[in-house]
């Protein structure tokens, strides 16, 4: 264990705030669709949800800002390499630096997949692959990887290849995209140590 340092504690308190925003802004946004159905009974009503969200989404915006400007004071070159990996949000970069603190919280990308909940090692015998999510862990990095692992499919090469093979096995996609999570990790924490930018063929001999 080691104690946080300031930036780490305020930026772990805006993603705390942003979430519980985004949350409510969802809420109210579920509300004015239930308002439309309706027919609008009450404009007044509307107006003001329409309010809420709009207030809602400014301040998701400046928490968003603050975020990129605390990690830039002294994480710029991390943010840079981790939104260099096709499929890795900017949402998703910071929030990996905030926990790893610039990974050095980390000896190696297994540590961090075991603190992120997702198998470190996706194990293929045969036709047998097994892996999982566990409900230990940070649920909202996991979370968070699991979303990018989507794109990841499509852009990434390496996440591309490892979803193909595993789905061509006759695996579920979720465990497909457990696996390209899982995979992500693996390619932040080369990216991040070696201190080079995203390259296909490099990144996919550091990240194996």
């Amino acid at each position: 264990y080691t104690a946080l340092t300031d930036v780490q504690s305020e930026c772990l308190q805006l993603f705390r705030l942003m979430d519980s925003f985004i949350k409510k802004r969802t809420a109210t946004k579920n509300k004015l669709h239930g308002e439309e159905v309706l027919g609008i009974p009450s404009s007044w009503v509307y107006r003001s949800l329409k309010r809420d969200r709009k207030h809602l989404d400014k301040e998701i915006l400046g928490i968003e800002t603050k975020l990129l400007s605390l990690v830039k004071q002294d994480q710029q070159v991390h943010l840079t390499l981790l939104t260099s990996i096709p499929g890795i949000s900017l949402k998703t970069a910071l929030f990996m630096i905030v926990i790893t603190d610039g990974f050095k919280k980390f000896e190696n990308s297994k540590q961090l997949c075991s603190y992120a909940g997702i198998t470190s090692t996706i194990r293929e015998s045969g036709s047998s692959v097994r892996g999982r999510i566990s409900k230990v862990g940070n649920r909202k990095i996991r979370n968070l990887l699991f979303l990018c692992s989507f794109t990841a499919c499509k852009h990434n090469k390496g996440c591309r290849d490892v979803y193909e093979r595993i789905v061509n096995k006759g695996k579920s996609k979720k465990l497909a995209l457990i696996a390209v999570s899982n995979k992500l990790i693996k390619q932040s924490f080369a990216i991040a140590k070696s201190g080079l930018p995203y390259d296909e063929k490099y990144v996919s001999v550091l990240s194996k």
